[in-house]
């Protein structure tokens, strides 16, 4: 069995849920090694192949990943102890004795510790209930509250009014997380809709990140961050877009999404084409290609083609700069600073440190 994990020297500040996939996974294998320990990915499995097991194994030492199998049938193929990797169990509060059980080897076997996602649209009883429902947990899997991470997940935020109905759900759960001693407290949602393949083509097409808008809201409560990285909330949902190359390109409170038909022929050349729009852009990054490795890759293809790419590509190479542009923007005052310590209860938006959730006893 692999040895327990040693621990982090830094508490993360972000916590983005993506899919195991190919695209997202390299991604993660790319991120620059002073990023690692700020960054705590949730991967939920929709299914656990050699393919996902060879992609975890590639994962950057350094980087603990919490995996999630809910969607998978109970069964030993779905106990993430056989994985045979450091990561920590991601627990549903509805989850049975028997993958609780399991999930209790799997954190003592490494990092000792355990995710415990709270699904707002989901999990809707009241606070006593919940309570049980997390003691039950902290029972079965022989935890206790200050070895679990609170992942409060509100699910799709795609308009204002999605923001309204999740804000008042969300400031009520913070207030039900003070009874217990937790280890953090995230608030993480997803801000892109379902299927791109309804906006316009051949121009970059604008949309605010009310996920982020959500969080900021809420931020003066010391909540950490997390969210769906480039892809969708809703479950069972594909890879943003459609079969045109298309890259969903984060800036400062907005996507850019570029869906790309012009020029007709190969695919590359239409990817080409999309990539010299990108990066004459005002949204390009000052960094250029030092930005992330999808920025690189991305200058790549604008300069010289670079042959021809997949849909897991795009996706590896907007997931690559949205982590890029989400742990700077957390970690310092802008976009473009570099990462750096974080505090617990990040800054608001207006600079002034937020206060932290003391969990009472």
């Amino acid at each position: 069995m692999v040895p327990a994990y040693v621990g982090r020297a830094v508490d993360p500040v972000y916590r983005p849920v993506l899919p195991g996939r190919r695209g997202e996974l390299e991604a993660l294998g790319h991120l620059d090694p002073a990023a690692l320990p700020l960054l705590a990915p949730v991967l939920a499995l929709s299914t656990v192949d050699a393919s996902v097991v060879d992609g975890l194994r590639r994962l950057p030492e350094g980087l603990l990943p919490a995996v999630d199998v809910s969607a998978l049938p109970e069964g030993a193929a779905a106990e993430v102890v056989r994985l045979g990797v450091p990561l920590v169990p991601v627990i549903g509060l509805a989850e049975g004795d028997r993958r609780l059980l399991a999930h209790g080897v799997a954190a003592r076997a490494y990092a000792r510790r355990a995710v415990v996602r709270l699904r707002t649209g989901q999990d809707r009883a009241g606070p006593d209930a919940t309570t049980a429902a997390v003691e039950r947990i902290w029972r079965f899997t022989g935890l206790v509250p200050e070895q679990c991470d609170l992942l409060i997940d509100a699910g799709d935020v795609c308009c204002p009014a999605d923001v309204r109905q999740a804000e008042p759900r969300a400031r009520r759960l913070l207030d039900w997380a003070r009874r217990h001693a937790w280890c953090s407290v995230t608030l993480t949602a997803g801000g892109l809709p379902p299927s791109l393949a309804r906006l316009l083509t051949d121009e970059p097409v604008r949309l605010p990140r009310w996920d982020w808008l959500l969080w900021q809201r809420l931020a003066e409560l010391g909540v950490g961050f997390g969210d769906y990285g480039v892809g969708c909330a809703a479950p069972g949902a594909g890879p943003a877009g459609d079969r045109l190359p298309t890259v969903a390109y984060t800036g400062d409170g907005e996507w850019w999404v570029y869906r790309w038909s012009r020029r007709g022929g190969r695919g590359d050349e239409r990817f080409a084409d999309l990539c010299r729009a990108l990066v004459a852009a005002p949204h390009w990054p000052a960094a250029g290609a030092a930005f992330s490795w999808g920025d690189h890759e991305l200058l790549r293809r604008a300069r010289r083609g670079a042959g021809a790419s997949s849909a897991a590509n795009w996706t590896a190479w907007s997931t690559s700069h949205h982590l890029a542009w989400v742990l700077r923007a957390l970690a310092g005052p802008g976009p473009e600073s570099g990462p750096g310590p974080w505090r617990t209860g990040r800054d608001t938006e207006r600079g002034r440190p937020a206060r932290r959730i003391t969990p009472s006893r």
